[in-house]
């Protein structure tokens, strides 16, 4: 009976805004099942971004009324992600036992040394953790600055198509998020998460529900576009529409892939060799990938030959139960590809810190 009168969780639309793709996801929740709703994948046109940050308006906003249109809910709430150079994310060691006001009158005292940009500039998240194993005495306390260029561009798109933005999170922790709701993987070793996207290699480390790394490396599949559409006399846009359709002439994967894989090969290793020289931790023995390089056939078995560790596809939604809408618009062909978007959404069903 009590759960007639239960508030439901309110959903939102996680909407992941990158480089050469708007992906969104919507889900709905049944006890303990979740469902995808709808889903939406639009593909930007030309150079909208530099470094991460908005410089063609007009063109995300034209991708953003596809993403309304292909979604077909009334929902307007969004959960948004921002990357980039000029959002930052650490944990610092703070005394514990303190309320939230005390914690920001003590991390703008020590904003100088905490964060790179004038505390007018930013804005700043924190978020207790728990017990510092590194810290005696101290609780680890995950703070997030973010320059507020970056995050009032967004909010402003968004506003002005009629989105309603609730939650602005950092794309690391969004895949990290999503890990942690939707991947299989044992709790007592670290599970490495690469997402290969158009511009970025971001490498998320979740170990004990807890996103323990995160880094993100300028590499991803513009370098595989850019070759593809030099070789074989296309544009850019033409490309990569061939490329995720599995249309690119049959020799693509003799004369172009080989140096992609090797290049990508290159930044993975480089990547696990950092984070292990960061963190003390042993070299892994499995890892996920996931993003638009994941779309590319076998390439968890060629990465998995080359460095030699298990390689598996990362689909958030292996568990879940698909719309039968979802399914006729061809959600399973980029499932990879809207991790970040799933674990956006995932916020939809838990509190969040104010």
């Amino acid at each position: 009976m009590k759960e007639l009168f239960k508030k439901k969780a309110s959903q939102m639309i996680g909407l992941d805004i990158g480089t050469r793709y708007v992906k969104a996801v919507l889900f709905e929740q049944d006890g303990k099942q979740t469902k995808v709703q709808s889903f939406a994948c639009e593909q930007i046109n030309g150079n909208a971004f530099a470094d991460r940050e908005i410089k063609d308006f007009d063109a995300i906003s034209n991708v953003l009324k596809k993403v309304k249109l292909s979604l077909k809910s009334k929902n307007k709430n969004v959960v948004v992600a921002i990357s980039g150079s000029s959002v930052l994310s650490k944990i610092v060691y703070m005394d514990p036992d303190q309320q939230d006001f005390e914690l920001e009158t003590q991390i703008e005292i020590e904003s100088d040394s905490l964060i790179p940009y004038p505390l007018e500039e930013v804005y700043l998240d924190f978020e207790e953790l728990g017990e510092s194993k590194t810290h005696i005495g101290k609780v680890d306390v995950l703070l997030s600055a973010a320059h507020k260029d970056v995050v009032d561009s967004r909010i402003t798109l968004l506003r002005e198509l009629e989105f309603i933005p609730k939650i602005v999170d950092i794309e690391n922790y969004a895949l990290g998020n999503a890990i942690i709701e939707f991947a299989e993987y044992p709790a007592d070793k670290p599970v490495l998460c690469f997402n290969i996207g158009a511009s970025q290699l971001q490498l998320c480390v979740v170990e004990n529900d807890r996103v323990v790394y995160s880094k993100e490396h300028s590499f991803g599949m513009d370098s595989l576009i850019q070759d593809l559409s030099i070789i074989h006399t296309l544009e850019k846009s033409e490309t990569e529409q061939q490329l995720v359709k599995g249309e690119l002439p049959a020799t693509w994967r003799e004369d172009t892939f080989p140096i992609f894989l090797a290049n990508l090969n290159q930044h993975i290793s480089r990547a696990v060799q950092m984070y292990i020289s960061s963190t003390g931790a042993e070299r892994p023995e499995s890892m996920m990938v996931c993003g638009g390089g994941a779309n590319i056939q076998q390439i968890a078995a060629d990465l998995e030959s080359e460095l030699a560790v298990e390689v598996t596809i990362f689909n958030p939604f292996k568990a879940m139960q698909i719309s039968e809408k979802a399914e006729q618009q061809g959600f399973q062909d980029v499932a990879p590809q809207l991790a970040i978007a799933a674990g956006l959404a995932s916020r939809s069903f838990k509190p969040c810190h104010m």
